[in-house]
């Protein structure tokens, strides 16, 4: 298939947003910057042709495949991580985008699943899968900036600043980056399990709610809400505000482990 050639393209180019992370833990260089950046913008096209491709060949959604999924959650990833970079100017989050947008790509370039069962309301289907991605891929750019806050402050505190660390940019920047892709991201994450819960009802004619996929959503749910409840009410920032966003993170990576460990059941 066509869709598969251009996403291993993008892949290829992905790989080069790769191995300047690689390169970026030791040495600092502005050209591995403009590098890179061209190569995240060439492989989001061929990645949105790929997509586009797919959905057109086969007539149906093209997030109706697990690797579809893995895809478009790697796309969604490179667009939010693009548009904090057209924000504030920098490309530090890459160390943690581009090795996860790269495994991502390359588990959905391996090849295509069977399509999800036919009964299930394609529209809402699409709704519901696009909202999750689109709510994973601004908390992954929290979780990113939150990784980056810990470093950045424990570099500050031991008085090292070289390498990729001096182009980190202030802790102030980090937080806002985190706090904005939090609130981004959980709108369309609370949305998409709205949705979800329709659609298990629709089908099923009852929600069960200790199925562990639907019980491990909600509870990353909580957490997240958990996490903007702490940082509006009792001013959490900083430390505090990065450890528990790695910690919801870590909840939302098991419900998607959860849920894809199920596809493929």
């Amino acid at each position: 298939m066509m869709s598969i050639l251009w996403l291993r393209v993008a892949l290829g180019c992905y790989a080069v947003g790769l191995l300047y992370t690689l390169v970026a833990l030791t040495r600092t260089r502005e050209v591995l910057n403009r590098i890179a950046l061209h190569s995240a913008y060439l492989g989001m096209i061929f990645h949105l042709v790929s997509l586009t491709e797919s959905a057109l060949s086969s007539g149906q959604t093209a997030l109706a495949s697990v690797q579809n999924v893995e895809s478009v959650l790697g796309f969604l990833i490179m667009v939010v991580f693009m548009v904090v970079f057209l924000i504030y100017h920098t490309t530090s989050p890459g160390i943690v985008v581009f090795p996860l947008v790269f495994l991502l790509t390359l588990v959905a370039a391996t090849g295509q699943q069977p399509l999800l069962s036919p009964q299930v309301h394609r529209g809402w289907l699409f709704t519901h899968i696009a909202l999750i991605l689109a709510g994973y891929a601004a908390l992954v750019l929290s979780f990113g900036a939150s990784l980056l806050y810990l470093i950045q402050e424990r570099s500050l505190k031991s008085k090292k600043s070289g390498g990729i660390l001096a182009r980190l940019p202030a802790l102030e920047v980090i937080d806002e980056i985190g706090f904005r892709s939090l609130l981004l991201g959980f709108p369309f994450m609370t949305l998409g399990l709205i949705v979800g819960t329709v659609l298990a009802q629709a089908r099923f004619g009852h929600v069960n709610f200790f199925d562990p996929r639907i019980f491990l959503s909600i509870m990353m749910w909580a957490v997240y809400l958990l996490l903007l409840y702490t940082r509006w009410t009792a001013g959490w920032r900083g430390r505090r505000a990065a450890y528990l966003a790695s910690g919801a993170f870590l909840a939302a990576v098991v419900a998607w482990a959860a849920n894809t460990i199920h596809r493929f059941v």
